[in-house]
């Protein structure tokens, strides 16, 4: 075997590289994208990498952010390895076919973690398959936390988010060298990597740069300044220095994140709290992503894949016992969540009606989740019909109670549900179908677009990702459907008792999932059975 198949090289505007060939497929890690962001680049936007001379080993996985640990309730269900340095805005390549002229489709994924934690070194998020399957796929690092996110009136804000768009310019400019195409790029990313996906969109800088996007359960959206800066205040009070970016480089980088991870104990995606996140700055986020998106003409040839999963709310409530706790506190949750998502008593009264015997827990988390994640994804579909694609993965794990929550389909997406950081989620058993089906429509969607299923339109189709056979159902045309009144409600359980195993009834099919069970409810509407609250 040749030298270069062994160690295949590849040349970057910055340097050439030396990756590695795994089972066929060509590796190469923690390629440089930017400067490391330490003294004056801390709290900065990124800026481009010292080029170097002679060939760079690409052989293991860059340094990742810093970033404090999840919590031992968490760490049992996801893993987030680290690895120590500086050097933190790197990312991986996987190709089947490195060397210019192959012009494969290209995926760029964007890791979740609630802006805080996570890195492209998880294992979950090996490229492996992807390339397999005749994709480039790129991995990407970029700063996390306070020195992402923090909001400071001495800096920038979103260094997290500018760190993004400087990997996805890098990949159009080296891509090619990689075997990929520059023209056919799929940005992909779960939870906080798809609210940056949608950020990204609509940012001016980069438009014309993505031709395809994913978003998985993470809808495009700005967080509230004050939200964010309350956050920097409180761990400037905790470490009595001025909420300024010079003054927290001077602090130790391990008790910054300390203090971090202490003040982060009191948000929640369900309950709320002060949090880190995306910003409108006048500059890279101009305006809101979502309203952007909906109402402007930004990104208006990018072909869309929007999905959650069925129970999100699982993983956020169920480690640590949060879920017995809202049970628990009853009536002051349900009013919680009612004034988070602003509306009255006839909404968690319909989400009860159509899940009979759900708990509070339940009850606010599916509101939540519907408020917060599925509502604005259904208004971003509606706004780009024809062009975007709707799924729900529905699979339960096979751990006791997390049902399909939130990051379970991700080992199915990435076909490694064969690793044990996948099983740490999903349990043993996992059905390799269900990931030949759902990493296969990825790879079509990348490939020209369509993933396998009818785009978006007034029927509101729905791709089910759950046990047996992939099918659409067709969902509401708005997603708010427990807005009814009394009479709608009890027309509505009466179609949907075969889910409840109250027997089907004039011989009507079970319905499968949330989704077909709110077309029954939208079939009613149209004969006129079921009235909407005004």
């Amino acid at each position: 075997m040749r030298a270069e198949q062994l160690n295949p090289v590849v040349t970057t505007p910055y340097g050439s590289v030396r990756g590695r060939y795994e089972n066929g497929i060509a590796v190469f890690r923690g390629i440089p994208y930017a400067a490391p962001p330490i003294g004056p680049h801390r709290f900065r936007s990124p800026v481009p990498p010292e080029p170097w001379t002679g060939v760079r080993d690409a052989l293991a996985f860059g340094p990742t952010a810093p970033k404090p640990p999840y919590s031992e309730a968490f760490a049992k269900l996801l893993s987030d390895p680290v690895v120590p340095g500086d050097d933190c805005l790197n990312l991986n390549v996987w190709t089947p076919e490195p060397g210019p002229g192959a012009r494969l489709p290209v995926m760029v994924w964007l890791h979740g973690g609630a802006l805080t934690r996570g890195s492209s070194a998880v294992p979950v998020y090996d490229g492996h398959a992807f390339a397999r399957d005749g994709v480039v796929m790129v991995s990407v690092n970029y700063r996390l936390g306070v020195e992402g996110y923090g909001l400071f009136p001495d800096a920038p804000a979103n260094p997290g988010l500018r760190d993004q768009l400087a990997a996805l310019r890098w990949v159009r400019e080296s891509i090619a060298a990689f075997g990929g195409d520059p023209d056919r790029i799929t940005l992909f990313g779960q939870s906080a990597g798809a609210i940056s996906i949608g950020a990204l969109l609509a940012a001016p800088q980069a438009q014309g740069m993505v031709r395809r996007a994913v978003l998985q359960s993470g809808p495009p959206e700005a967080f509230d300044r004050d939200k964010v800066r309350r956050m920097v205040r409180r761990m400037a009070t905790r470490l009595k220095i001025p909420a300024t970016a010079e003054a927290f480089a001077a602090v130790d980088r391990e008790l910054l994140l300390r203090t971090q991870a202490d003040v982060g104990k009191l948000s929640s995606p369900v309950l709320g709290g002060p949090t880190f996140g995306i910003v409108i700055d006048g500059d890279l986020v101009p305006r809101d992503p979502l309203e952007a998106l909906v109402d402007g003409e930004v990104a208006r040839g990018v072909d869309l894949m929007l999905g959650w999963t069925r129970d999100e709310y699982r993983l956020w409530l169920v480690p640590g016992g949060l879920h017995e706790r809202v049970d628990r506190l009853g009536a002051v949750a349900l009013a919680g969540a009612m004034a988070r998502c602003h509306c009255g008593v006839e909404v968690p009264r319909g989400y009860r009606a159509l899940h009979p015997g759900a708990g509070t827990a339940e009850t606010v988390g599916q509101l939540v989740t519907d408020h917060l994640l599925r509502y604005p994804l259904h208004r971003l579909a509606d706004a780009r019909p024809g062009t975007a694609h709707v799924y729900e993965f529905a699979w339960p794990s096979n751990r006791p109670d997390l049902g399909s929550c939130h990051a379970l389909e991700l080992g199915f997406v990435f076909d490694t549900g064969e690793i044990p950081e996948s099983a740490k989620l999903a349990g043993q058993g996992a059905p390799q179908d269900l990931a030949d089906a759902m990493h296969g429509a990825w790879v079509r969607f990348a490939v020209d677009g369509d993933p396998g299923w009818q785009a978006w339109d007034d029927t509101h189709p729905v791709r089910i990702f759950g046990e047996g056979e992939p099918y659409v159902a067709h969902g509401p045309r708005d997603p708010e459907f427990a807005l009814w009144a009394a009479d709608a409600v009890t027309k509505a359980k009466e179609a949907v008792a075969p889910v409840e195993g109250e027997g089907a009834g004039a011989g009507a099919p079970p319905v499968r999932s949330a989704t077909e069970l709110r077309s029954v409810v939208r079939r009613l509407r149209r004969t006129g059975d079921v009235r909407r609250s005004s």
